[in-house]
Formats: C-alpha cells, structure tokens, sequence
C-alpha cells in the first residue's frame, strides 16, 4: 500500500514511533491484540519501519521505549542507541522502570548517550507522572534539559487505573515546572483538561497519536471533531503529530487525514506536523 505524503503533511516529524527489538515487538502486539482485538499489517524491524515513513514524508521520528519490568531498561536503552547509531532519522528516548536500582543514573547515562528524551508508560509501569520512585529521573531530565513522553491519559483502556488522568498528570505540571512534559493520545478521554493545562503551561505539549485519527471512534470511542479547530489553532505551539506506529491497527495514512482534513492554517500545519517537536526536544531545526 502506497502511503506518499498527502499536501501540507511532509516534512514531518512523528514524535510518537515504537520501536523494540523483535521479540519483545512482537509480544507487545500479542497483548494489544489479546486485550483489544487488533491487528498489525506493518513490520516491526527498522528499515521496514524508515521505509514505511520514509514513504509517507517523515523527515525524522522520536522512537519511545519503555521498561515493563524491573532489569530490562538499560538494554533496551543500549539498543535503541545502536539502532540510532545506524538511522539519520531516529531520534532515540530513554527508558527506565520505577522499580529498577539507580533509576537517576539509568536516565543518566541514557542521555550520555545519545538519548534525546524519557518515556513513562504510567499504566504500564504502574507508576503516577510524578510517582517519587521515579523523582531522581525526573531531576536528571531536567538538569539535562531533556523531555518526557508520558502515557498519562485514560485511553483507550485505562480508565480505572489510579496512574494516570489529568489530576495525576497535574502533580508532574507542578512539582517540575522546568521540565518540558507531553501527554500522549491528547489526553484522551479528558482532553479538555489536558488542553486547558497546555494553555496554563508553556512546558505542557499534547502529540495527536490516535486520538487524531480517522479511525478513532472506531478504535477506541473518542470523536476527534469534538475537537474544535481553534484548539489547533492558538494551541499549534503545544501540539505536535505522532502515530504509535507500527502499533496501530489501520493504514498509516489515516493518522494524519484527519487533520489534513480540516481547515487548518498553514502555519498551524507546519507547527503541528514539525516545528512543535523540534521545540519540544530541545533541537536545532
């Protein structure tokens, strides 16, 4: 299936990308499918991944790991710096698991080497945005000067999980105000609350990853035109494009048509689908 890039979308860049090494990869789609009833057309290797991309007109994209368990994060870590070693398009994150010993200096040396940002998977994990077993890696990403991806909303399955929500994503907002934070999916399924704190917070950034996408009702129950334009619009500085690809059970295509489809500035498309993220993660664009 072709995905050539459709007017206004390329160059992007996709600041919400999975990529684990094949096993795990492919466990990771088995509990999705088993828990969800999806399934995945796309590859789960990197050059199959960049091809993919490629083709659909990203420039560049954010690759978010996360630790499932106690021990596995600075492998995962020192994989991902390889593959990126390899890849003029991936740009790495950093992983570690609130339980593992020395999480401060897992983070840090992550970001010795090479890893642009950090990823909370909160209900995965089992941890709160700013869960104090994890406090010593939020200090070092802010003497770094380096962000974080959380998922911290309640999509698409999580909504009686005690880590995550706009509450629990607001202790994060207040105790670190220096470090830049995003909460994936746009929230969802409290969106206004979350965009209500990127309005109040210069360091509070939403990605558009499946809440987005024409397939959103479908997929997980949220109606992205409950989304008002003007959102995008005065928010476009707060929001930047992501895809959870390979994770997600439609054409790639479809993350971005959504948006494509609106009557959106040119200025807001290209803070939207670029300029956001190079903000967001520190780059020289």
């Amino acid at each position: 299936m072709s995905e050539r890039p459709d007017d206004g979308f390329a160059p992007a860049i996709d600041a919400h990308v999975h990529l684990f090494p094949e096993r795990l990869a492919s466990a990771i789609q088995r509990t999705l499918t088993d828990a969800a009833g999806w399934e995945f057309e796309y590859a789960i290797d990197r050059p199959s991944m960049e091809s993919t991309l490629v083709d659909a007109g990203i420039d560049r994209y954010v690759a978010l790991p996360y630790a499932h368990k106690a021990g596995v994060a600075v492998g995962l870590n020192e994989w991902l710096a390889a593959e990126a070693a390899d890849s003029d398009r991936l740009i790495p994150f950093a992983t570690v698991h609130p339980d593992d010993d020395g999480v401060g200096e897992i983070v840090r040396e992550a970001f010795e080497a090479g890893a642009r940002g950090l990823k909370f998977h909160c209900p995965v994990q089992e941890c709160a945005p700013a869960d104090p077993r994890i406090e010593s890696a939020l200090e070092v990403a802010v003497e770094y000067d380096r962000p974080i991806t959380y998922h911290g909303g309640t999509a698409p399955m999580y909504e009686d999980d005690p880590n995550v929500g706009a509450d629990r994503f607001a202790e994060v907002v207040e105790s670190f105000p220096d470090l830049r934070v995003n909460c994936a999916h746009m929230g969802t399924y409290e969106v206004d609350a979350f965009v209500e704190m990127a309005r109040e917070h210069e360091n509070v950034y939403l990605d558009t990853t499946f809440a987005m996408s024409t397939e959103a009702e479908e997929i997980m129950g949220f109606d992205p035109s409950s989304i008002d334009d003007e959102v995008f619009e005065t928010l476009s500085g707060s929001i930047m494009y992501g895809s959870d690809f390979p994770n997600i059970p439609y054409p790639y295509r479809a993350e971005r048509a959504e948006l494509l489809g609106r009557d959106l500035s040119a200025e807001t498309y290209r803070d939207i689908f670029y300029r956001t993220a190079i903000d967001f993660l520190g780059l020289d664009d």
